[in-house]
């Protein structure tokens, strides 16, 4: 877990780093974007990175029967508990409304136990977004495969999830906000009764660089 956090880390402040770190070369350049900026400034052809970090947490556990499952893992002073997360995203866009891409990333919560739950996950999303000034919006909805490991036990499914952020457009190439998802990482198996869905929230600050 501490060489996941480290990890996080690392890439998130090195993306901090290059978020500040602009070319100030032509200083006429950002007056003229801001001027003209409008909700038809996304064409067909136009492309984002967006590269995230934040916590999350379970809100259920449900298994076969429709049972919520006591997941036994708490932070002090509650009975949710906090993990960590982050995600690379990529978006192509057909239009200021219109967007699909990819993405990647990691939970991990800690367990009662001392314990850590990892799940990778990669997969594909479609979304939409509403823009008010330099202001943007975007919802989305993600499909794709993980990985889940618990100590020595593993497990290959899928997921799905459904996001929302807001953004406040910086510069032409830089965007800076945050973003949540509900997320369903169920994982089944050949024995009904031993299945589980497993329901999550993550809450993360998000850099989105435009090309």
């Amino acid at each position: 877990m501490q060489k996941a956090a480290a990890l996080f880390l690392i890439l998130f402040f090195g993306f901090t780093v290059l978020l500040f770190a602009q070319d100030d070369s032509d200083p006429e350049k950002e007056p003229d974007w801001v001027n003209i900026y409008s909700t038809d400034l996304y064409t067909r052809g136009d492309q984002t990175f967006s590269m995230a970090l934040g916590v999350g947490f379970p809100i259920a556990f449900i298994n076969n029967k429709g049972e919520a499952i006591p997941h036994g893992i708490k932070i002090p002073g509650t009975e949710v508990p906090m993990g960590g997360t982050g995600f690379l995203n990529y978006n192509y866009y057909f239009s200021s409304r219109l967007f699909t891409g990819g993405e990647v990333g990691l939970l991990f919560l800690p367990t009662i136990g001392g314990n850590t739950v990892f799940m990778t996950y990669f997969g594909l999303k479609v979304g939409t977004q509403f823009i008010l000034g330099r202001f943007e919006f975007p919802l989305s909805a993600s499909l794709g495969g993980t990985v889940q490991t618990y100590l020595n036990f593993g497990y290959f499914g899928y997921y799905m999830k459904g996001g929302a952020g807001a953004f406040f457009r910086i510069t032409s190439q830089w965007s800076l906000g945050i973003a949540s998802n509900f997320c369903w990482f169920p994982q089944w198996t050949n024995e009904p009764e031993k299945n589980i869905d497993g329901l999550f929230v993550d809450l993360a600050i998000v850099g989105r660089y435009h090309f």
